[in-house]
């Protein structure tokens, strides 16, 4: 599925713009990707295709003096140990899940797009990063299958990479070229 900038632009905005999100891709420079992701926590690159994600906690107070805010400095290792890979339909419905607090699918409920407009929106998301990128996160629901996240179930966890919220659930895309974060962070 070829992707726009356009398109990718508004699918994030939309299902992200009422969450506190910390959307970015950067580029992939290293065989291991995580310290990709500590160069995209620091913002310290720039999105490759110059594409815009969304990004609350640059605009926040707390943001002042800490590039990494919302998260928390850590060393890879650290990090690494905090993700789990998942399948693309696990990344697809993760990406709904993390539109709104307690990263669940009834999130969908406030949006006026039927589910499969919204679907088509993750989709369009992960389309940017194409058919052989893998799909890792912090988030813990494990389905009936390794690899698989099962948001019919109301246990669910995850590993924080904030010191701050009481809530960090996100998704991390890696392609060949690109590493793409989706988070959102809350507090009860």
């Amino acid at each position: 599925m070829p992707i726009d900038q356009t398109s990718w632009e508004a699918a994030v905005r939309h299902l992200f713009e009422d969450a506190y999100p910390y959307d970015a891709t950067g580029p992939r420079r290293h065989e291991d990707w995580v310290l990709d992701v500590i160069a995209l926590m620091a913002r310290a690159v720039p999105d490759p295709r110059g594409w815009n994600g969304l990004d609350d906690a640059a605009h926040s107070p707390e943001h002042d003096g800490s590039s990494t805010f919302p998260f928390a400095v850590h060393p890879p290792e650290y990090i690494a140990q905090r993700l789990c890979e998942i399948d693309r339909a696990s990344a697809e419905n993760l990406l709904l899940a993390l539109t709104d607090d307690c990263c669940t699918l009834s999130n969908l409920k406030r949006f006026t797009e039927r589910e499969e407009e919204l679907r088509a929106m993750a989709r369009t998301i992960l389309a940017r990063y194409g058919d052989v990128a893998t799909y890792h996160t912090n988030v813990s629901r494990p389905g009936p299958v390794p690899g698989t996240l099962d948001f019919t179930t109301s246990h669910w966890g995850y590993n924080p990479l904030s010191d701050i919220y009481s809530e960090d659930c996100g998704l991390i895309v890696v392609s060949d070229t690109e590493v793409g974060m989706f988070w959102n962070f809350s507090d009860y």
